[in-house]
């Protein structure tokens, strides 16, 4: 197999695809299939700007973007609903990247808020993702994310809420929106709760935010993993505490160049992440929202930076002990990603 100077060959970028996947930031709210927001829309009489399917996702701002995500959130509202759209975007993890595992986030208060009982959105999402991990073998969990422009009350009320319908498959807290008006730190209340009561922690940071909220939210907020993570790169102290803590960075190449003004993927922060010995792993982050999928994130960024099959490699085992499994659980996973990696080097690499 030969890799291109431009980027994957065909053959090359079926290897990238094929390869087994963890996906550990995917946020469900944004992985709706544009059908099934049009469909989901009619079931509820809900006006959407368009009711073309080629045009649901279709935006030339982040403003745009926004709008649009509100609107797509509008028409989740019953439990089918919520269970439908967790079983379709790991239908599509598993046909168009071979996903085997991931770990979801889901914005409760952005339901709650509009009428919607948590126990409706939490029951049905679990209800659809374990539909597919019987129909496809693909495995879910999922993470409760803070949202950043909630008021921390509202923050740490939504921890409680979430804790009095907890369920096996809801293992973590995390946070996302916007960073640079809500800074990590505004949240140590409902991280304090989401800890007591055994929940792990992640929050995207660093992302629109300075380096320094890297160090807020592993040393306030108890953070075991990131997400996103590229301002790090301000600061060679940070920088270096977390490649020596073997801290985990759970990036999305297309999402962010498109937000973020990275179109070239061989000069994105995560390349420079890479190079300076920080852990990665990659992901969609809300794929249907930004054309893409975890196959062609894959594909893309280690295609278009050359990546030799034992560093994509790297990248995939990376995801893998970065999840929240037991250790006898992720140590099986290893091997059987392992042993099919090892079986599509034997067909593809020479």
């Amino acid at each position: 197999m030969t890799i291109s100077p431009t980027g994957a060959t065909p053959e090359y970028e079926q290897y990238l695809r094929r390869l087994p996947k963890v996906e550990l930031h995917c946020h469900v709210e944004g992985t709706l299939r544009p059908g099934t927001v049009v469909e989901l829309a009619a079931k509820h009489g809900i006006a959407l700007p368009t009711t073309q399917v080629d045009e649901v996702y279709r935006y030339s701002t982040i403003y745009e973007f926004l709008e649009i995500y509100r609107t797509v959130n509008s028409t989740v509202i019953d439990r089918e609903d919520f269970a439908r759209i967790a079983y379709e975007t790991l239908q599509d993890g598993v046909e168009l990247g071979n996903l085997k595992y991931r770990e979801m986030f889901f914005n409760p208060t952005l339901h709650t808020a509009r009428g919607i009982p948590m126990a409706t959105v939490i029951d049905g999402l679990i209800e659809g993702a374990k539909a597919a991990e019987t129909d496809f073998g693909v495995r879910c969990a999922f993470i409760a994310d803070v949202y950043r422009q909630d008021p921390p009350p509202v923050a740490r009320q939504m921890v409680e809420e979430v804790l009095a319908h907890r369920r096996p498959e809801l293992i973590g807290l995390g946070m996302d929106a916007a960073e640079a008006p809500d800074p990590p730190e505004k949240f140590v209340e409902a991280y304090r709760v989401a800890k007591a009561a055994g929940l792990r922690l992640t929050s995207h940071c660093a992302e629109d935010g300075p380096a320094a909220n890297v160090t807020t939210c592993l040393d306030l907020l108890g953070c075991e993993r990131l997400d996103h993570g590229y301002h790090i790169l301000e600061d060679p102290a940070v920088v270096a505490r977390c490649r020596d803590e073997g801290v985990t960075f759970t990036v999305c190449p297309t999402s962010t160049a498109v937000v973020y003004g990275w179109p070239d993927l061989t000069t994105h922060p995560i390349t420079k992440m890479i190079d300076a010995g920080l852990r990665v792993m990659l992901n969609s982050d809300d794929p249907t929202m930004f054309h893409t999928d975890i196959g062609t994130e894959y594909a893309k960024f280690c295609g278009q930076n050359n990546f030799r099959p034992e560093l994509v490699r790297q990248l995939v085992v990376q995801g893998v002990e970065a999840a929240w499994l037991d250790d006898i659980d992720k140590a099986a996973m290893r091997r059987a990603f392992e042993t099919e990696i090892d079986e599509l080097d034997r067909e593809y690499v020479s």
